[in-house]
């Protein structure tokens, strides 16, 4: 196993870490959780850069790098909201986006298709993990001038999500033909 994937076999393994900190729900643990989230999202980029300049890129990191993408930030979403702290209807929006793409993706290996993951999706990824980093400070530092950018974030994370979704399904529509 390459070094790519050895960082997005971490990252997968960080996740029950990252979700006991997360539950017991006491301000300490909470930034320890929030330290745990920052590794794996570094572990993210990192991944996907260690394999492109290494010539490390392999069929099976471009498809364990967004599944541990999708874990990792169900995770988070999950503990949020089972913390009262995010509203249930976006993580119905993300989780639904993430399960139509995952299966459109094993359709599309099921024919020798793999389909990498997208400018926009990458996009939304970082994003969804900005929002939940905010949220996992309690918007620290911007609640000390009165700004809810973790909702902002959450928010943007979500329209990102369709967007991305959106156009994987557009731009790999030949998958649903065959």
């Amino acid at each position: 196993m390459n070094l790519a994937t050895q960082l997005t076999v971490l990252r997968l393994a960080l996740v029950p870490v990252f979700m006991v900190l997360l539950a017991l729900d006491t301000p300490l643990l909470r930034w320890v959780a929030f330290a745990v989230f920052v590794i794996a999202s570094i572990t993210d980029f990192l991944d996907g850069y260690i394999a492109r300049k290494m010539n490390q890129v392999t069929k099976l990191g471009k498809l364990l790098d967004p599944l541990a993408d999708k874990v990792l930030v169900t995770a988070a979403l999950v503990g949020l909201v089972e913390l009262g702290e995010i509203a249930g209807w976006i993580v119905v929006v993300i989780l639904s986006r993430e399960f139509i793409i995952s299966i459109f993706r094993a359709m599309a290996a099921s024919t020798g298709l793999v389909i990498a993951a997208s400018y926009w999706a990458k996009i939304k990824t970082t994003v969804q993990m900005i929002a939940i980093l905010l949220l996992l400070a309690n918007n620290y530092p911007a609640s000390m001038i009165g700004i809810p950018l973790d909702q902002i974030m959450l928010y943007i994370a979500t329209i990102l999500t369709v967007v991305s979704g959106v156009e994987y399904l557009l731009k790999n529509k030949q998958v649903l033909k065959e």
